[in-house]
């Protein structure tokens, strides 16, 4: 397996599971705040759209169906 192969592999796996899931949310530790000696642990919340699952799906597609062209 070279790495394209991989990677086309990859995005569409990515892909149908954002897909099946209808997006993705995740949350990452965000800033803390300080306020009067207190300290406030924040979150950031994120969010992948379904949208980004069916480009994926069609890059890994693409990317695996295209031949390299021939110098």
């Amino acid at each position: 397996m070279n790495v394209k192969t991989i990677v086309s592999a990859l995005l569409i796996t990515v892909g149908i599971v954002v897909l099946a899931y209808s997006g993705i949310t995740f949350t990452t530790p965000g800033q803390p705040i300080r306020f009067l000696g207190m300290e406030i642990e924040t979150v950031d919340t994120h969010f992948i759209p379904p949208v980004a699952g069916a480009f994926a799906l069609v890059g890994g597609i693409v990317l695996l169906l295209v031949k390299p062209r021939s110098a």
